[in-house]
């Protein structure tokens, strides 16, 4: 065929070929979409990690000692850090430090140009007294925004800010103090005592979320019961979280919100309490989380956007965010989107990770709902290691929790190069809805061992398997799709 000689028809044209090619049937393609131009979609990883960069701050140290704070674990240091803090901020930048002692303090306000450095020999100890979290702070809880107490390490539309050191900070969290709210027994709740289970409280925020409240009429704290994170840096740039220890949360540990280059690396996080979910990035763009361990009693990354409407008003995905070398031991999941994702989640991208704990429940887990909504797409992952789960090595589920009328949309995974000693129950689990099938999941070179049952798949599209082996034996895809 001729085409035309005017530009724009033989443009035109020429795309309804391509077009018309690529729709004939039995050509379908059997490799994801990527969200790039490229066909490897870890060329697209690679130029965001090109964009990914730390912050740099000037050589000054401000001495937390010269502010007034005593290293004796019961000096109330809090106006200490406030007052180095500040001081290093009106300097132009530098180093808070905090040099060997323990240190006693209510929450710690980051300002614009600081590094909190904290040395091997020191330890950070918070107070558990809620009301030395006041007053109120804008933040967001579960994935919707109101006043509440402050996180026990805050920062609210900074620039360049740090924690760094080998040093540890403790939350003091436990069965005596911040994890009863949860009103679980199991926590140490004790029936009959106010928690945020009551219809007043939690559910009163969801409420408020969805009858489109203004957030500073949101105002919770005292009376709610609503526990506060451990880190947040809340509308930032240039963030960096290196080297420390984080234990004994109250609720989710790292929790950047709508914030833009994020560097989490060599970072050690353990806690067991309700919600301790080791990382959360929440509606945040360019982020690496690098070389970390993590040991919760919930997931251990996980990927957020906002819960329902809350999350659909604000509608910022949670976007372009690398996962490398990083090791899990307990938790709900080990690389996890949701379920709060409502503004969406795309370019995901995780590699070189092991993952090994009977405490494990799954190593690749997507959760999100019909209330929820949203879109999650173009997750990848290669080279990861599984010693043992205990539920599903890979869960995409659209019936999380709530149900209602925005049914969400899950497509575009990959995961290469995956090896499961110890499978759990079930090897992978996808699940959507008839008009919103879960599509586009190619498995290549992955082996699961010991497994109860290999797949279970509800409503699904365009699944592909290749070189795939479940209890030592290859499995098809078409064998999984008829089952």
């Amino acid at each position: 065929m001729k085409l035309p000689e005017n530009k724009v028809w033989s443009g035109a044209l020429l795309l309804l070929l391509i077009v018309v090619c690529a729709c004939q049937p039995g050509k379908s393609t059997k490799e994801p979409v990527a969200s790039g131009q490229n066909n490897d979609p870890w060329e697209q990883a690679a130029a965001i990690l090109k964009e990914i960069k730390a912050p740099e701050f000037p050589e000054k140290d401000f001495v937390i000692t010269s502010y007034g704070a005593v290293g004796d674990g019961k000096t109330n240091c809090t106006e200490a850090f406030r007052k180095a803090i500040a001081a290093c901020n009106q300097a132009g930048g530098g180093r808070v430090l905090v040099p060997a002692g323990n240190y006693y303090t209510g929450p710690i306000h980051l300002l614009s140009n600081v590094n909190l450095h904290v040395v091997k020999e020191a330890r950070i100890s918070f107070s558990t007294k809620p009301d030395d979290y006041l007053p109120l702070v804008y933040t967001r809880w579960e994935g919707v925004e109101l006043m509440n107490y402050s996180p026990l390490i805050y920062a609210f539309e900074q620039k360049n800010i740090a924690i760094t050191g080998e040093g540890t900070l403790d939350g003091g969290a436990n069965e005596t103090n911040w994890w009863p709210w949860k009103g679980q027994q199991h926590y140490g709740y004790k029936p009959g005592t106010p928690n945020q289970t009551d219809p007043d409280k939690r559910a009163a925020l969801f409420r408020m979320a969805e009858e489109n409240v203004p957030v500073r009429d949101r105002r919770f704290g005292p009376g709610f019961y609503l526990r506060p994170q451990f880190v947040q840096p809340y509308r930032c740039q240039n963030v960096l979280i290196q080297g420390v220890t984080f234990i004994n949360s109250p609720m989710w540990i790292l929790n950047p919100v709508l914030c833009t280059n994020v560097t989490i690396e060599k970072v050690t996080v353990e806690s067991q309490g309700p919600n301790s979910d080791g990382c959360d990035p929440e509606s945040c763009k360019n982020v690496l989380i690098k070389d970390c361990f993590f040991n919760t009693g919930d997931d251990c990354i996980a990927i957020k956007s906002g819960r329902n409407a809350d999350g659909r008003r604000i509608n910022v995905p949670s976007e372009n965010i690398i996962i490398q070398g990083c090791s899990m031991a307990n938790g709900h999941g080990g690389v996890v989107i949701g379920s709060e994702i409502s503004g969406g989640a795309r370019n995901i991208f995780a590699e070189g990770c092991t993952m090994n704990s009977p405490l494990l429940d799954r190593a690749l887990r997507i959760k999100t709902s019909s209330a929820r909504g949203g879109i999650v797409e173009n997750i990848y992952m290669r080279n990861i290691k599984v010693g043992q789960v205990k539920e599903q090595v890979i869960i995409a589920t659209m019936f999380y929790e709530d149900s209602g009328a925005f049914v969400p949309t899950i497509r575009n995974i990959e995961v290469k190069n995956m090896v499961v000693e110890n499978g759990g129950k079930v090897g992978v689990l996808l699940e959507g809805y008839k008009e919103s099938p879960v599509q586009n999941i190619k498995l290549e070179n992955v082996e699961i061992k010991n497994v109860q049952k290999p797949y279970k798949f509800s409503n699904v599209k365009d699944i592909f398997f290749e070189k795939v082996t479940i209890n030592g034996k290859p499995t098809t895809v078409s064998a999984a799709v008829k089952q």
